[in-house]
């Protein structure tokens, strides 16, 4: 199966490069191995094949991003031996999922101000607290936020390698694991030279439920009071069935 994908990105690599000669203007293409992401009731996590070619030489940098939420982060205090949520800040427009591939080490590409200009590297995402926030220590909740969604493996940590095949043709490979969110996601692709990036591409990806698992949460968001209703009236009848299965002679 790996070697047919291999094959198969050989010649979607071929393909780019013959329309990039054909186009003549850019000087970067690239596309992924599949651009729908589909979560079953079997999903353990999927591999995405980010891939393309260049003109000339320069450095590429893969930035992937997921759909992004307010995101509340809770401090939790011990009140009388009982362990309760004290204070609290909220994260405007967080990345459901961060993933960053470079071809070397980011700090090696470009300079502070254009990783920060870019959310090149975890320390570099604008992660902006609500204007009211009264916290002074904001950044010690920033780092706690950053820590738990690489506990969840939803932040990956390290970035990735892009790797050269000869000096034109590049490639990554992107892990999504099995509690990756849906939504659409933000792939950017972009060519540095000189520690300036030079041009982007961005092919659409998008996370999406499949199945049975897919109904149910469409029906849910769509109809959530009568889903509600049915979730409750189907608790109900399982809570009566069992006692009656254990009910005693």
């Amino acid at each position: 199966m790996r070697a047919l994908r291999s094959l198969l990105a050989a010649a979607l690599l071929l393909g780019l490069c013959t329309a990039r000669q054909e186009a003549g203007a850019q000087e970067l293409v690239a596309d992924l191995s599949d651009h729908l992401i589909a979560i079953d009731s079997e999903f353990t996590g999927a591999d995405l094949l980010v891939f393309g070619a260049i003109e000339g030489d320069g450095d590429v940098v893969v930035i992937v991003r997921g759909p992004r939420t307010p995101v509340v982060v809770r401090e939790k205090a011990r009140i009388f031996g009982i362990w309760l949520n004290a204070a609290s800040v909220t994260f405007n427009d967080v990345p459901a999922f961060y993933a960053l591939a470079t071809s070397r080490p980011p700090e090696e590409i470009l300079d502070g101000d254009m990783r920060r200009l870019n959310e090149i590297g975890l320390d570099q995402l604008r992660l902006e607290a609500e204007p009211d926030t009264d916290i002074e220590d904001v950044a010690a909740y920033r780092e706690a936020l950053i820590h738990l969604r690489q506990r969840s493996g939803l932040f990956i940590s390290e970035p990735g390698k892009v790797s050269f095949l000869g000096r034109r043709l590049f490639r990554t490979v992107v892990h999504f694991p099995a509690a990756v969110p849906v939504g659409r996601y933000t792939v950017d692709v972009v060519l540095v030279r000189d520690g300036q990036v030079v041009q982007s591409f961005s092919p659409p990806l998008t996370v999406d439920k499949a199945g049975l698992g897919a109904d149910i949460f469409d029906f849910a968001h769509d109809d959530a009071a009568l889903y509600g209703l049915l979730a409750v009236i189907g608790a109900a009848l399982a809570g009566f069935l069992g006692s009656l299965l254990f009910r005693r002679p």
